[in-house]
């Protein structure tokens, strides 16, 4: 279907990617991954011929369609939503303005012509296109009211879901995805991950989505010391080998015997819990001719995120009476919040509505004023805060050791040597750690904000969005540092696993009032009383 010959991409003496060779077949999905800077959407962009590689070429089988999913959200602004769909599919969105531009200029001439393409048009179901479209926007969350407004006029997060349709219209042969599950929402998802979880053609996406990647992907493609290398797989099968290599790498004295009734233990383990059917022949027999030499350990780093606390609270953390809130515009974002949070919970904060979490964490700590209701805080408790915008924080040109000094407690604390190992630990080693923090990539400021978190040693965490910018090595670290963490936790994040591993309460906020369930996230979204309580509380079908 589409395959990558001696493919070799080099930015002046920096090497990305040499001789690669792989092929991807038809009904297979292949997650990539690596670390950040590996190459993972150069690579989706060579595949899309946006940019060409240094030496080698990329083959698609001839008369297979590829579909892209546009990173560039302005591209379609003049035209309109139900349109920037239909042009996913180039070949038949070509044949529309074909048939349109001749009925403009009708002849007796052009009408052999028109009839031409409208048989064209025929067979690739072109009448159906307009309603095929509207289906897979509604879907995604487009309501139907703003099918015929133009993408200029749409708000950016809808654009998005507006060019994932574009992407998955005229079911293309070969799809390309590079973050798609960015600014949706929790149901949309879900939704995504059922289309693709039955799509018959050939997937291939970027995303650092630990559980999309798991309910989608037949294959992983892993990028490390410049190659790519597939296996057999999701990514939690991936995680697992690779850190089984690492210890038995690092167990150099064990007999092979024993390192082999371990993979085969392992490997029975995983072909028990092959997720989807349409995977289980394909992955038992590959696993069935896994070698140890197969299986090699990552390059990754993990940061060393280890949340401590100063003191234990007592039991009273957080009391909220009757707290509501609303957008600038005057816009309900949540109303009429009761809350009584416990030592020791941890709560996942959902809304369909970013605006209206962000203003909840604003509000609890005291950078914005509530509608209505008070809170307070236990005298116990002590409070460190993630924001999802943390740009305020890094406005000044001091180096990253200038930078965390600001958090330190101690003259200990102080000594550059402390603050440089500390740093070390979240993967700003050497010379890194000197520079200044104005610089910095979306993912940097994260990690430079979780190290104030931890030097902070506080016994409730607040956390809006923190895995956004995170690859998926400091996602994972993170994940099980809140686990392990005794303390309490408000966090809101679309990462689906996050969510499911750390949470035990979840405090859904609506306009129209608010839900709050002691259970698992996956309880609380496939409970249906609360999917019918839900429904109505957006005033929408869910």
């Amino acid at each position: 279907m589409l395959s990558v010959s001696n493919l070799s991409v080099q930015f002046g003496k920096r090497v990305l990617f040499d001789e690669v060779n792989v092929s991807f077949t038809q009904g297979n999905c292949y997650g990539v991954i690596g670390a950040n800077g590996a190459g993972k959407s150069t690579f989706l962009r060579i595949l899309s011929g946006q940019i060409e590689p240094t030496s080698g070429h990329v083959h698609l089988e001839p008369g297979k369609r590829m579909s892209i999913l546009e990173q560039d959200h302005n591209a379609y602004d003049t035209a309109t939503v139900l349109e920037t769909v239909v042009m996913g599919n180039t070949p038949l969105f070509k044949i529309k303005q074909e048939i349109d531009a001749l009925y403009a200029d009708y002849t007796d001439e052009n009408a052999d012509k028109i009839g031409e393409l409208q048989v064209q048009f025929e067979e690739m179901n072109g009448w159906n296109a307009d309603s095929d479209a509207a289906a897979l926007l509604s879907n995604l969350g487009i309501n139907e009211t703003l099918h015929y407004t133009t993408m200029g006029e749409m708000d950016s997060k809808l654009k998005v879901r507006v060019l994932l349709a574009q992407a998955l219209f005229g079911n293309p042969d070969v799809l390309i995805m590079d973050e798609p599950t960015n600014d949706l929402d929790y149901d949309t998802i879900s939704w995504l991950e059922h289309f693709i979880g039955g799509y018959e053609n050939t997937v291939i996406v970027v995303s650092h989505d630990r559980h999309f990647l798991d309910s989608v992907c037949t294959h992983i493609g892993d990028i490390d010391f410049g190659k790519l290398n597939l296996y057999s797989g999701n990514y939690t099968f991936w995680y697992e080998s690779s850190q089984l290599a690492a210890r038995q790498r690092a167990q150099q004295n064990k007999k092979a015997e024993e390192k082999a009734k371990e993979l085969q233990e392992f490997i029975m383990r995983f072909s028990a819990n092959v997720a989807k059917s349409k995977q289980a022949t394909s992955r038992k027999k590959m696993l069935s001719k896994l070698k140890v030499e197969d299986i090699k350990p990552s390059s990754r780093r993990y940061p060393a995120i280890i949340f401590d606390r100063e003191r234990e609270a007592g039991d009273q953390i957080l009391n909220i009476n009757d707290l509501s809130a609303s957008s600038e515009d005057g816009e309900v974002l949540f109303k009429g919040l009761n809350l009584n949070l416990a030592k020791g919970d941890k709560v996942a904060v959902i809304s369909k509505d970013s605006r209206a979490t962000t203003a909840f964490y604003e509000i609890v700590n005291g950078r914005k004023r509530a509608d209505n209701g008070d809170l307070q805080w236990g005298i116990t408790t002590s409070q460190s805060y993630l924001p999802a915008d943390n740009s305020s924080y890094f406005n000044q040109a001091v180096s990253l050791v200038d930078w965390l000094r600001q958090w330190a407690k101690t003259e200990e604390e102080r000594e550059e040597v402390y603050l440089r190992g500390f740093l070390g630990k979240m993967l700003f080693s050497g010379e890194e750690a000197l520079k200044k923090c104005t610089v910095l990539s979306g993912g940097e400021k994260v990690r430079c904000m979780l190290s104030r978190m931890m030097m902070l040693r506080a016994n409730v965490l607040m956390l809006d969005e923190p895995t956004n910018h995170l690859d998926l090595e400091s996602i994972t670290a993170f994940n099980n540092s809140l686990k392990n963490f005794k303390g309490t936790v408000l966090f809101t994040t679309h990462d689906h696993e996050f969510a499911q591993t750390v949470a035990d309460r979840i405090i859904e906020l609506t306009p129209k009032g608010n839900i709050d369930r002691h259970l698992t996230f996956d309880e609380y979204m496939s409970d249906k009383g609360i999917k019918e309580l839900r429904a109505k509380m957006y005033a929408v079908p869910v």
